[in-house]
């Protein structure tokens, strides 16, 4: 499964860069960079090549190895932890928490990645003299403990960790109701096409949840300190000054390579755990379902 993600983050990784280099696009009311996501697109091949569209990948390797991993392992502790002795899984409310609680704690691990993540695929945007120039993830974190101080690696860490428990908060919800409501149609059977298309529906209303979110998170994260003063003194003042100098739909800069990127990550995480639970319930508990527990 891990293996999977790790070939996931590969695909996806030009989706991440061009997503982060729209959402930092405009900033503070400039000329915006890119018009759409094809703009930004073919902008990016056409400055960096095809290899500046992969900056960063290193990093998403590395947040993909620290978030993910630890996000998908305290949730399946906490789901059996949780689930009664005959195998009956938790009810929708507690998975729902233990959903935010894995995603909080594994935001708090994964933000050291995250931070060389955003800075690596904004650098390509600034001018020649203003870019950072970080070779890898671990250039990258050297350098911020080096120059910045060890505790630079968690900034933005609150809205990455509220960005994670959204994430996981309306996965959990939105992918729970969307398999009861296209299972009860009858054009469905408990199976992978169930859950690839109900993970699609999740990964669109989740996206739709968590950007104000995740534009914040970016631009504190790629942030500089000028004259001793950071550009933003929180989250709120982040989606402040964004809604009154580039209006309200700019918190939803980057939608569409948003949610190409966190749809195939739903489709990926939900298969996993559907199947999870479905093997331990037969194998390990001795019951076979109908439905799934998720």
């Amino acid at each position: 499964m891990y293996q999977q993600l790790m070939a996931a983050t590969v695909f996806v990784q030009p989706l991440d860069l061009v997503k982060n280099r729209m959402q930092l696009s405009g900033e503070g009311g400039k000329a915006r960079q890119y018009k759409n996501t094809f703009h930004a697109i073919t902008t990016i091949l056409r400055n960096e090549g095809i290899i500046g569209i992969y900056t960063g990948l290193s990093a998403g390797l590395l947040r993909q190895a620290t978030y993910t991993t630890t996000r998908l392992g305290i949730y399946s502790m906490l789901f059996e932890k949780f689930s009664s002795t005959d195998g009956t899984p938790p009810n929708f409310l507690t998975k729902a928490v233990l959903g935010m609680s894995a995603g909080g704690t594994a935001a708090f691990v994964g933000t050291p990645a995250e931070i060389s993540l955003i800075r690596m695929t904004a650098d390509g945007r600034l001018p020649a003299a203003e870019r950072r120039g970080y070779t890898s993830v671990f250039n990258a974190l050297s350098r911020i403990i080096r120059d910045e101080g060890v505790l630079t690696l968690w900034r933005g860490c609150g809205p990455t960790i509220i960005r994670a428990m959204v994430v996981n908060a309306a996965q959990l919800a939105s992918y729970s109701q969307a398999k009861q409501g296209l299972f009860s149609t009858g054009y469905f059977e408990e199976g992978i096409l169930l859950h690839f298309c109900a993970s699609m529906i999740s990964g669109l209303v989740t996206t739709a949840a968590s950007m104000p979110v995740d534009i914040a998170k970016t631009r504190i994260q790629s942030m500089k300190i000028i004259d001793g003063k950071p550009e933003y003194k929180g989250a709120i003042d982040v989606l402040s000054k964004t809604i009154k100098s580039e209006g309200i739909l700019s918190l939803w800069k980057g939608f569409t390579p948003y949610y190409a990127r966190l749809g195939p990550h739903t489709v990926l995480t939900f298969i996993f755990l559907e199947q999870m639970n479905k093997y331990y319930k037969q194998y390990v508990m001795g019951v076979t379902s109908s439905s799934g527990g998720i």
